[in-house]
């Protein structure tokens, strides 16, 4: 499992982590921003009024109703990133990397109003009956770029498990064990049941079920989290101060927080913020072309509200709860993810200035001649569960563990360990348990204690976490149905169906920091030819725009 999670943060390293990527993001969202006038204003107020159906014609064609659409792309897209994809930024980057989630929303929703707008103008009618679209179809059609698009359905695929499936059910997983002692493969075999009889009734079903699932969902989650608001009131202007001044100069060290710098807090804002509202991954199109329309710019509107309510709206609440509560930068009694622990040469104490320096440089650039810090490599003997060996530090999630205890199958652990290059070598039943700081959905429902409703603000971020992270999955079913439709028509669906179904159950069980990482991978995939197709295409877009407010003239005229 260690060979696996560092070959999948080599190729983050080099796709969703890197440099390129980032301005790549924000800079098409920029572009498009400044070149059709800033949309995300102008048209705000134009887009709730289609939404509403002002503009509706029942003769247009499409299988679904806008709100039909953009509740399938925000069960799309409000899920895991929402609750778990937060408390993750904020651990890795601080309360900077929420500013920079804000910014990539700001300028997604110009891209997201892009990308639906082209994948709509340039959809089809598949031999059922149904639309299908997406950016695999102006990419062929339009830029006449066939391996793009294969390429891009072929990423489709891959994230709607690695993005879509199998981060969602992993939190649902740990949520209710968490909260209720649940198994984690008893949670994903009943869902996985149930998500068999939604998908299998395609866009419509999957569409009923997001109209009446998705405002529900949000209602429960935001009076939760005005709960834990509230209760904590004072602490919310400083709250927002720490976003704002740590913004250029990186978060300082604080509590058991070692701290990270501008450029970390920048990438982990950007990539969780994507990974929340998916802003020109190119997901979200393949729903929205199934709205009935005529004007494919009225339906690129509509998309536009996606990242303000997904990311401006959720994540900031969600941000404010973890923030306003303290509980990012304390640490708390837990069992450690192997993929979260690292044995270091030589004694740390957080409350040395000199030490947090070494500390935060390896963590910051993850290279061991930053801070003049090692990997420990050696033995470790354990009597009753406690360390006898000297040496070392053991650092999980970030921070200094402390308390940390060894068993097995609840009892206290005897016997001698093997640490190699920092990581314990696999051991049958070894449970390292300990306090650190905590991240993902644990950290989020710490967080939600922390209001009116007390210890059981943890069942509100299980309820919400359950809600939102299964339809997310089921709609990202129905991105990669389409995906394989493309690349090998209507036969394809079945299998997909059944091999998704199985890769939910299997991901109900899996190491949960595995899971995420291949998430983000799996993100880049999507997004880089997504972006430089809609880069190639402004021109297109630009027309399509003017062309749709000439005819909304006319039809007003009339």
């Amino acid at each position: 499992m260690d060979a696996l999670n560092d070959f999948i943060l080599t190729l983050d390293g080099y796709l969703g982590s890197a440099d390129y990527f980032i301005w790549l993001l924000l800079g098409t969202g920029f572009f498009f921003t400044l070149y059709l006038g800033f949309p995300q204003i102008r048209y705000f107020s134009h887009a709730t009024r289609i939404l509403r159906g002002k503009y509706s014609k029942k003769d247009a064609p499409g299988d679904t109703s806008h709100f039909q659409a953009l509740t399938t792309a925000l069960s799309g897209t409000v899920g895991t990133g929402n609750i778990g994809g937060v408390a993750l930024a904020l651990h890795l980057g601080g309360p900077a990397a929420l500013f920079w989630m804000w910014a990539t929303a700001f300028f997604g929703m110009t891209t997201k109003f892009v990308e639906v707008t082209l994948s709509h103008k340039y959809r089809e009618k598949t031999e059922d009956g149904t639309m299908a679209g997406g950016p695999m179809y102006y990419m062929e059609k339009k830029l006449n770029m066939k391996w793009m698009a294969v390429f891009f359905a072929i990423a489709t695929i891959v994230s709607s498990m690695g993005s879509g499936n199998m981060p969602q059910i992993n939190n649902i997983a740990e949520g209710l064990n968490s909260s209720f002692g649940i198994e984690n493969w008893i949670t994903g075999a009943v869902l996985a049941v149930v998500m068999g009889f939604v998908i299998i009734g395609g866009i419509k079903r999957i569409a009923h079920v997001a109209e009446k699932v998705v405002p529900f969902m949000a209602l429960i989650y935001v009076v939760g989290a005005f709960a834990v608001i509230f209760a904590n009131f004072e602490n919310i202007g400083p709250s927002f101060v720490s976003i704002f001044t740590d913004v250029f100069s990186g978060s300082a060290a604080v509590g058991g927080f070692l701290g990270a710098s501008f450029a970390y807090a920048m990438d982990r804002g950007i990539n969780r913020g994507l990974f929340s509202n998916e802003a020109g991954q190119g997901s979200a199109p393949i729903a929205h072309a199934s709205a009935r329309g005529k004007e494919p710019a009225s339906e690129g509107m509509v998309s536009l509200l996606e990242p303000f309510i997904d990311t401006i709206i959720i994540c900031t609440l969600t941000g404010l709860v973890i923030l306003s509560s303290g509980v990012w930068n304390e640490k708390h009694q837990n069992e450690f993810d192997r993929s979260d622990m690292e044995y270091i040469v030589g004694s740390y104490d957080e409350n040395s200035n000199e030490d947090v320096g070494k500390l935060f440089s390896y963590l910051d650039k993850k290279s061991d001649a930053d801070g003049g810090i090692a990997h420990y490599t050696g033995e470790i003997v354990i009597e009753n569960g406690l360390s006898i060996t000297e040496g070392f530090t053991l650092i999980n999630a970030r921070s200094i563990a402390e308390e940390v205890n060894y068993s097995v199958n609840g009892e206290a652990f005897t016997g001698t360990l093997h640490i190699d290059d920092g990581k314990l070598v696999e051991t049958d039943n070894v449970v390292v348990s300990g306090k650190s700081l905590i991240h993902s959905v644990k950290l989020t429902s710490e967080a939600f204690k922390q209001g009116y409703f007390g210890g059981y603000g943890e069942y509100i971020v299980t309820i919400g976490l359950l809600l939102f992270a299964f339809t997310t999955a089921i709609a990202w079913s129905y991105y990669g149905d389409r995906a394989a439709i493309y690349l090998f028509g209507q036969k394809a669906v079945l299998p997909y169906r059944i091999v998704y179904i199985a890769a939910f159950f299997v991901a109900s069980f899996t190491d949960a920091t595995i899971i995420w990482n291949l998430a983000y991978v799996t993100v880049a995939f999507m997004t880089i030819p997504n972006l430089i197709g809609i880069l190639i295409l402004h021109k297109d877009m630009k027309a399509t725009v003017s062309s749709y407010w000439k005819h909304f003239k006319e039809s007003k005229a009339d």
